[in-house]
């Protein structure tokens, strides 16, 4: 039954998304209906070349800035609470940094301010980035034969009101057996380190070996098209 509904392509079968969005008010404003994301100003508040790569390919432009926080100590027992609170935490501190104390006026043309955060859930424990090329092996032998959940956030802030909308998105990889040596090839190439979970879906030594994704393939590099247009666009409007 699956598979009617599944299309190919390439190695890899996407067939379904789940994405949830909340939405938080941190202060009451007017609406703005005027304005278009084309009038928007957008930040991107993470250093994740994937996530400048999705946004490019939505076609926004867009400046970056990168958030310094401790992440480590920012804890949650549920994986959807953990990347909203640290997506939140990345653009507090940006917005600190900025050094922004009120909002402007009601007509000032809005600047949007976007963090996201990923995490990789592996038989219900959450995996954030590799400590070490060890752990990183770990990671990845696990996923061998297995399943990986990928629980990823998208936090929009409209720096001109004031307002936040936020969300997240899952997404589940399926995957073949990984022979040890191609393993080995991954961990030493360094690049499990800098991703959650030790997940690179797009690195070609790892799309080989994904069987199917449940899911968004976007979603699963760090950053869901579907959610982030969703929030930018509610951002103009509170």
């Amino acid at each position: 039954m699956i598979n009617k509904f599944c299309r190919q392509l390439g190695p890899l079968v996407y067939i379904l998304s789940f994405t949830f969005d909340c939405e938080e008010e941190t202060e009451t404003s007017m609406a703005n209906p005027k304005f278009q994301l084309k009038d928007a100003k957008i930040i991107l508040g993470s250093s994740s070349m994937a996530r400048r790569k999705i946004l490019q390919e939505m076609g926004f432009d867009f400046t970056v800035m990168a958030a310094d926080i401790d992440e480590m100590s920012i804890r949650r027992e549920k994986p959807e609470d953990l990347v909203l609170a640290l997506a939140e935490a990345k653009a507090d501190a940006i917005i600190s940094r900025l050094g922004i104390q009120g909002h402007k006026e009601e007509n000032a043309h809005p600047t949007l301010l976007l963090t996201a955060d990923t995490v990789v859930v592996y038989e219900g424990m959450i995996r954030e980035k590799p400590s070490s090329k060890e752990e990183a092996r770990h990671f990845v032998k696990g996923y061998s034969g297995g399943c990986a959940v990928v629980v990823g956030s998208v936090v929009v802030t409209n720096l001109s009101t004031g307002s936040r909308k936020q969300g997240w998105d899952k997404s589940e990889v399926y995957f073949h057996d990984i022979p040890d040596e191609v393993i080995d090839r991954l961990i030493d190439d360094g690049v499990t380190l800098n991703v959650a979970g030790g997940l690179m879906l797009e690195h070609p030594l790892t799309a080989h070996f994904v069987d199917t994704v449940i899911g968004t393939p976007d979603g699963v590099m760090g950053l869901s098209k579907s959610l982030t247009q969703k929030l930018l666009e509610e951002s103009l409007q509170s």
